[in-house]
């Protein structure tokens, strides 16, 4: 066996992916995720702060809620299908079977209400999952040290907008989170499950102004979620080079606070075009370090800030019919994609994204969308798992429907 390393190896990992970048509100890389089963999936989010175009605005900009009408319930589904295929190097010191796809599919759904408070003041309630993943590795190599991992995350987001005048809008909104997370290994034959849940709190910012009667635009700020999740157990894995590997095994999970910028501009009453700017703090985490000899590799350092940016397009053709198609590019939270982690496959990503949306009366709406993400390849330098993710992509396929009361 080449380039073994004795002494204990520990692995501090925040469990899930999100990864990917990308969640969805879904903002970029990470844990976070955009896609939430809305009609912001055809247009890869582009506007999604400035567009207010159904009740689950209250996530993207509560200042939105005012730019509704009447009492609307909005509520979707998702299934999300990841294609992350990891393979081993052959010169990594487990040595075996590779995971192959780590994925296959994730479901998702939300929804959310909007309730006329008076002129000026509306008050939102939304419950949506936007972040989280399951992670199968199977029976691998190194199914003593991880075999499955899950994370589950639901937000229960109170909100309310307060109209200031005809042109200006603020909300804010609060974000009640609840997660599960499990993580289950191979333990002498038999699979060990351990799993533990935690709550935390976050609160949103939003303004939403009308520059001229065809441009609007939105700026939201959502503060950090840290999750702690009290999983910490030594795992002893098969002895190689007559060294004995012992990993205790925690799991930490944060997400970054966000800003993001939108604006959408009215051609004319057929055609709008929307974008985004936007920016994560995910250098203030040094989510899953690898520690070797109890030193850290890297620490801090390996993480940066990522950058989001967004251009959508929607036409309508006919009063009834809104078409939507938009492209999201998001930055790696990876300061190098040749030493990142096993279970955050994440990258530069590119998201494409198409939709319609279908007026089938004056108080109801149904839409459908799609969305691709290209993900950036990444290799994992620990030792022990050293491998890659080679190409990952996600591809997102959602239903929403809205009703007004």
């Amino acid at each position: 066996m080449k380039n073994v390393i004795n002494g204990q190896y520990m692995v501090r990992q925040g469990a899930v992916l999100l990864g990917l970048m990308f969640t969805g509100a879904s903002y970029a890389s990470g844990l976070y995720l955009y896609e939430m089963a809305t009609e912001d999936l055809g247009l890869a989010g582009a506007g999604q702060a400035a567009r207010a175009g159904d009740a689950s605005t209250l996530v993207t900009n509560p200042a939105g809620l005012t730019r509704l009408s009447g009492n609307m319930l909005t509520g979707g589904i998702q299934a999300l299908y990841g294609d992350t295929n990891y393979q081993l190097d052959n010169d990594a010191l487990l040595q075996g079977k590779s995971p192959g796809n780590t994925i296959g599919w994730f479901p998702a759904s939300s929804v959310f209400w909007r309730q006329q408070i008076n002129d000026r003041v509306s008050a939102g309630l939304g419950l949506y999952g936007n972040y989280g993943l399951g992670l199968d590795f199977g029976n691998w190599a190194g199914d003593a040290l991880l075999k499955k991992s899950t994370l589950l995350a639901m937000t229960l987001s109170p909100a309310v907008g307060w109209k200031l005048s005809d042109r200006v809008s603020v909300g804010a909104g609060v974000g009640i989170n609840y997660g599960f997370l499990s993580l289950t290994r191979d333990a002498s034959g038999e699979d060990r499950k351990q799993t533990d849940h935690d709550w935390a709190l976050n609160y949103r910012l939003g303004i939403l102004f009308d520059l001229t009667p065809q441009t609007r635009v939105g700026l939201t700020y959502t503060s950090k979620t840290d999750y702690h999740f009290n999983i910490n157990n030594q795992v002893r894995i098969a002895q190689l080079s007559n060294t004995t590997y012992v990993l205790p095994i925690s799991a930490d999970v944060s997400t970054p606070a966000q800003l993001m910028l939108s604006a959408v501009y009215d051609i004319n009453p057929r055609w709008s075009v929307m974008g985004d700017l936007g920016w994560q703090d995910w250098s203030a985490y040094s989510n899953s370090q690898i520690y070797v000899a109890s030193n850290a590799v890297e620490g801090n350092s390996r993480l940066r800030d990522t950058w989001h940016t967004a251009l959508g397009l929607q036409f309508r053709p006919t009063p009834d019919w809104h078409l939507n198609t938009g492209v999201a590019y998001d930055s790696s939270f990876y300061r190098s994609q040749s030493d990142t982690s096993l279970t955050m496959p994440s990258g530069n990503t590119w998201r494409f994204g198409v939709g319609a949306q279908y007026q089938l009366s004056n108080t109801q709406q149904i839409g459908a969308a799609f969305e691709y993400a290209d993900v950036q390849s990444s290799s994992v330098s620990s030792p022990l798992v050293k491998g890659g993710y080679h190409n990952p992509a996600l591809y997102f396929f959602s239903m929403n429907f809205t009703q007004t009361f």
